[in-house]
């Protein structure tokens, strides 16, 4: 199946590996050039590179966790060395689940772009990559959220 095309329940019963190939089909349909999955172990905290429509370079970390999981901030701030170490102009970090309270204000802070489990169900059903910076660090698991979130998209 094709990015987009798949539920989060789908999602949810991937691997690591096919979560993070997952991420990079979703990062070409929106048009990222370069997008390769380096996911492993030695990957120096990236498991996706490649360059966003508009030629800055990006570093992806991908976790596929369980979705009542939270990711910690160490995490988080982790990804901010991968960044430095690839000479990524952004860093994403795109979850299946949500983040923990300091792991999102640390994301927010240091211009990381946080995908959340809601912001990755809003991009696998056709939101842009570069519209979730837009509602970054917002609204995590609140339903109330959702109608804000849909009318920036369309």
């Amino acid at each position: 199946m094709k990015a987009g095309h798949r539920t989060l329940a789908e999602v949810d019963v991937m691997t690591g590996t096919e979560f993070e190939d997952f991420v990079v089909d979703l990062c070409r349909r929106d048009g990222c050039t370069d997008v390769k999955r380096v996911g492993g172990s030695h990957d120096n905290g990236a498991d996706v590179l490649g360059c966003l429509p508009d030629g800055r370079r990006m570093v992806i970390q991908c976790k596929r966790y369980a979705p009542k999981s939270r990711i910690p901030s160490r995490e988080v701030r982790d990804l901010l060395g991968s960044k430095v170490h690839f000479k990524a102009d952004v860093a994403i970090f795109a979850a299946t689940t949500y983040f923990s309270g300091p792991a999102a204000k640390f994301a927010t802070e240091n211009s990381i772009l946080a995908v959340h489990r809601d912001h990755l169900g809003l991009w696998n059903d056709g939101a842009s990559l570069l519209s979730l910076t837009a509602v970054n660090g917002l609204g995590q698991g609140d339903r109330r959220h959702q109608k804000r979130w849909k009318a920036t998209y369309e």
